[in-house]
């Protein structure tokens, strides 16, 4: 089976000025690749959990958005927030190039602790039309997180 999509997720958290947010991505920029697929169906969608967010409390309810750059982009990839240990999480957020910031977290509390947390979920799909990285390349994407007062 020939490979459908390679994501290489590079990850860099952006914030206001005006916050002194500090908001950093834990755990490295993950690579994915859509290999495998059963005659007759599309390829097998891959998710990775392996990264996170980390961010310092502000002294007003905040919200993360997201957002990505990855020109020529040719194939899907969403990000859900998992295991918060504050706020809400958004519904998954489908990526593509020059997309708007768009809600990750929302209600991120003011109170202790300091640093609070929540794992990126990412998943990555390609269907036989779209082709495959071997033809086509590779899809990279430049993945911003910010901290912004909601």
């Amino acid at each position: 089976m020939r490979s459908f999509a390679i994501f290489v997720i590079l990850c860099s958290a952006g914030s206001l000025t005006q916050l002194r947010a500090q908001i950093s991505v834990q755990g490295g920029n993950p690579l994915m690749s859509v290999t495998t697929g059963t005659a007759g169906a599309q390829p097998v969608s891959v998710t990775n959990a392996a990264t996170s967010l980390r961010w310092r409390k502000q002294n007003v309810i905040t919200k993360i958005t997201v957002s990505t750059s990855c020109p020529g982009q040719r194939f899907t990839l969403t990000v859900l927030a998992t295991n918060l240990t504050y706020g809400v999480a958004a519904p998954q957020v489908t990526l593509f190039n020059g997309m708007p910031a768009t809600n990750f977290v929302l209600n991120i509390p003011t109170g202790n602790p300091v640093h609070k947390t929540c794992t990126l979920q990412y998943t990555a799909s390609a269907t036989f039309a779209q082709g495959n990285s071997a033809e086509l390349g590779n899809d990279v994407h430049a993945i911003t997180y910010t901290l912004v007062a909601q």
